[in-house]
């Protein structure tokens, strides 16, 4: 890896793809079922390798490891300046992905810091892939909303703190789709009538099954073998031959892309509607019954060399004008508290999307990986090959 002379993040990631990797951008047919290739990757009986002793010294350079184009570049700019080091940046397409180079790497990856969705956090818990952090050194951590500390994947933020969280939806043209649509059944009604052909859906197994099982009226992350089965009969025989493209990155394809519906990510929504020559065509659902709620952590990587580098740059992430720049950046909230306020009071585009209101978070559910995920990453294959047909 190298250094730009100007001591600037330097993002290692393909020029051309930088753009496409959004924080949700899961490439299709890239994502691997957690309970298979990832976690597999961490067994053998080779010892991790130790991190480096946690002193009072900030080292003068950081190795970052996130989704592509998922930080402000003027905050990673001032926090280098700030503290005096350097930061490398590599970008990755899925957790997956992440967590079997840290587990091949068996503590000798090279990266610091990480950015793991929570549902992600106890299996790299439980696979020693990450060292606890000293909060003493975070003090930002108390900007955060009490939600989203001292979660149920990291009890007392023992080994991480939120980067930012959001949630699932759709995007439907209204002056093809007249009727107002408000639910997942209402989206596959649409996709099966006016909208057959000109569908995009996620190429994420959860975030599809979650289309069919709120269609049926099931748990999110329902387990029973004959409600899968229902939900495989919905996707496949029904769904797959009205979608026209799996985009998890929506952001490049709603303009002039000939969809009609396009099942999104609130922040992908709100970044595409930014770049739409008329955005008031396009409605944004937070679709009823239910929707994934996914939160992403900074967490620290075990065999850390700069431990010192990574605390600094996590506690500065949190800082409120800080959190306040990277939200307005990468449209998704930090879960500091008060941007809300701000981003209304600034008169932020869409912000409804970017602030799904109360009764919408009340609602929401964390996909979890469980005995079924094997299933749902089958029923999506057998999904895209069906569309292609």
């Amino acid at each position: 890896m190298t250094v730009h002379p100007s001591g600037r993040a330097r993002i290692l990631a393909p020029r051309a793809s930088v753009p496409r990797l959004t924080r949700r951008g899961f490439l299709a047919g890239m994502a691997v079922v957690a309970g298979g290739a990832a976690v597999s990757a961490c067994g053998g009986s080779r010892e991790i390798a130790p991190s480096a002793p946690l002193t009072d010294t900030i080292e003068d350079r950081l190795n970052y490891y996130s989704w592509g184009d998922y930080e402000n570049p003027e905050n990673l700019e001032a926090i280098q300046e700030e503290y005096g080091f350097t930061m490398q940046i590599d970008a990755y397409a899925s957790n997956e992905e992440m967590i079997a180079k840290l587990a091949a790497a068996r503590g000798t990856s090279g990266y610091d810091v990480v950015v793991p969705t929570g549902i992600f956090l106890p299996q790299m818990i439980q696979h020693n892939l990450l060292e606890p952090l000293d909060l003493s050194r975070i003090p930002n951590l108390s900007n955060l909303m009490p939600q989203f500390t001292d979660t149920e994947w990291d009890p007392g933020n023992r080994y991480a703190v939120c980067k930012s969280w959001g949630t699932t939806g759709y995007l439907y043209d209204v002056t093809a789709l007249p009727q107002e649509l408000n639910s997942w059944g209402d989206f596959v009604s649409a996709a099966t009538g006016p909208a057959n052909g000109r569908v995009s859906i996620l190429g994420d197994p959860a975030e599809v099954c979650s289309i069919a099982s709120g269609a049926l009226g099931f748990d999110m992350n329902t387990n029973d073998p004959n409600e899968l089965e229902q939900m495989r009969s919905l996707l496949v025989n029904d769904l797959a031959g009205t979608v026209r493209g799996y985009n998890s990155n929506i952001t490049t394809v709603v303009a002039g892309g000939g969809f009609t519906l396009l099942q999104a990510w609130n922040g992908d929504a709100r970044v595409a509607l930014e770049n739409e020559d008329d955005p008031d065509k396009w409605r944004f659902v937070f679709p009823a019954p239910t929707a994934n709620l996914w939160v992403d952590h900074f967490a620290l990587v075990r065999g850390t060399q700069h431990p010192g580098a990574a605390h600094a740059f996590m506690n500065a992430m949190l800082d409120v004008e800080t959190s306040y720049n990277e939200m307005t950046y990468i449209g998704y909230q930090t879960g500091v508290a008060g941007l809300e306020e701000r981003g209304r009071a600034d008169d932020l585009p869409f912000a409804d999307i970017l602030f799904p209101p109360e009764e919408v978070l009340n609602r929401l559910t964390s996909a979890e990986i469980d005995d079924a995920t094997q299933t749902r990453t089958e029923i999506l294959n057998e999904m895209q090959a069906r569309s292609a047909q």
